[in-house]
């Protein structure tokens, strides 16, 4: 089944109104969908170099906006979708000992799960439902998502197919370096 929809994503790749399905992918990823947005950024930018700060906004934008429906699962409508939703990935169980201390690390959870192949999805809901501050979810969520789409659209922009084998099959090395250069550059601005 997985396999079936990942396919019907890749072929969406080359419509004319790709830009729309990236947009609704990015934002039902966000929230509830389980192949992530890359499956269609990948491709879209390889054919359009030109159009990749577009098509990496886009995608930003929409997936905040998803994260926002999914804070929002999280916040009213945790035990009748989120919950499930959690289950679904195998977090459910996981959730009462991650929510006593996810408050505290709320920010940092967002952006790393923004920037990581772990699933976004968990993360927006988790923060809704444990009460994280909006401003500070939004924040955290355009800074991640923005990092993650727009690293790719550069990288594709400036190297082309070869980036795209590259970060196709090593999805998690790139997310990590990102995230030890965020949380880096983080630490030296707090050191100075």
């Amino acid at each position: 089944m997985l396999r079936a929809l990942y396919d019907r994503v890749i072929s969406l790749a080359g419509h004319r109104h790709a830009l729309w399905f990236l947009a609704a992918i990015s934002f039902v990823e966000s929230s509830v969908f389980p192949i992530p947005p890359d499956v269609l950024l990948i491709p879209m930018i390889i054919a359009r170099p030109n159009r990749a700060w577009l098509i990496a906004g886009v995608c930003t934008l929409a997936s905040v906006l998803g994260g926002m429906l999914g804070y929002f699962i999280g916040a009213e409508l945790f035990d009748l979708v989120g919950k499930p939703v959690l289950d679904f990935y195998g977090k459910g169980e996981q959730f009462a000992e991650f929510s006593a201390t996810f408050n505290e690390y709320g920010a940092w959870a967002v952006l790393v799960a923004g920037v990581t192949p772990f699933p976004y999805k968990v993360i927006t809901i988790a923060s809704g439902a444990t009460g994280l501050s909006l401003g500070v979810f939004i924040v955290a969520s355009i800074v991640a998502r923005a990092l993650r789409f727009f690293l790719i659209g550069a990288l594709l922009w400036k190297f082309g197919p070869p980036v795209r084998d590259f970060i196709e099959n090593r999805l998690g090395l790139v997310a990590t370096v990102s995230v030890v250069l965020l949380f880096g550059g983080f630490l030296l601005v707090k050191l100075f």
